[in-house]
C-alpha cells in the first residue's frame, strides 16, 4: 500500500477473502454486510488488510478496490483445498473427513472467471460521488475511494454432491469418514 502511496497508482486492486465474513449467518454474504466476526487467524488478517486499505484510501486519496474471493479453484491450485486434498486422498485409498455429515454448501469460483472479473473491474475505478451520497447496495465507503466487491460463483454447491463429481471424474469411490 505504501509502494502504490508512493508510485501514485491509479487504482490499487487488493486480494480478500470471503472468510471475512466469519460468523456471519445472513445468506448470500453481501459486501455492504458487517464484516466484524472472524473465525481464523487468516480471515483475520485479510480483514485487518481491508481495514488498512481504507485508511489508505481515505488518507491518501488512494482508490482501492479490495477483492473478496469465494474458494478458488483451477490449475495450480492450493493443495491444502479440500478439491485437491480429497483427490489425493482418493487415489491413495485413504479416508476423507466429511464435517457435519456432509450438510454444508460451498461457492466455487474458477479461476479463469475470477481473473475474468478482476480484468472487468480494473477500470472500474472507486469514485466519491460529488453529492456524497453512495448509492443503496454499493459498498463504496461514504468518506473514501474505497470498494468491496465478492467475487464467486453465486451458485451454492452440496459437500456431499462435490464428493459425488470427484468420484465420478476420479471413477473411484471415497472412504468417507
Amino acid at each position: 500500500m505504501e509502494a502504490a502511496r508512493r508510485l501514485s497508482v491509479q487504482h490499487l486492486l487488493m486480494a480478500s477473502t470471503s472468510s471475512v465474513y466469519g460468523g456471519n449467518e445472513v445468506m448470500p454474504f453481501v459486501e455492504t454486510s458487517k464484516a466484524d466476526t472472524q473465525l481464523t487467524i487468516y480471515a483475520a488478517t485479510k480483514k485487518a488488510t481491508e481495514s488498512m486499505g481504507h485508511a489508505y484510501a481515505h488518507l491518501w486519496n488512494l482508490p482501492t478496490t479490495m477483492f473478496r474471493f469465494f474458494t478458488v479453484y483451477g490449475p495450480w491450485g492450493r493443495p491444502d483445498l479440500a478439491l485437491y486434498k480429497f483427490v489425493d486422498a482418493i487415489l491413495k485409498n485413504r479416508p476423507i473427513d466429511i464435517y457435519n455429515h456432509g450438510d454444508m454448501y460451498r461457492d466455487f469460483t474458477y479461476v479463469d472467471d475470477l481473473v475474468r472479473a478482476i480484468m472487468l473491474l480494473i477500470d472500474a475505478v472507486p469514485v466519491l460521488p460529488a453529492d456524497g451520497v453512495v448509492r443503496e447496495g454499493d459498498s463504496l465507503s461514504p468518506v473514501a475511494p474505497f470498494r468491496v466487491v465478492n467475487i464467486g460463483n453465486s451458485d451454492k454447491v452440496r459437500l456431499l454432491d462435490f464428493v459425488d463429481a470427484i468420484e465420478e471424474c476420479l471413477g473411484r469411490k471415497a472412504i468417507r469418514n
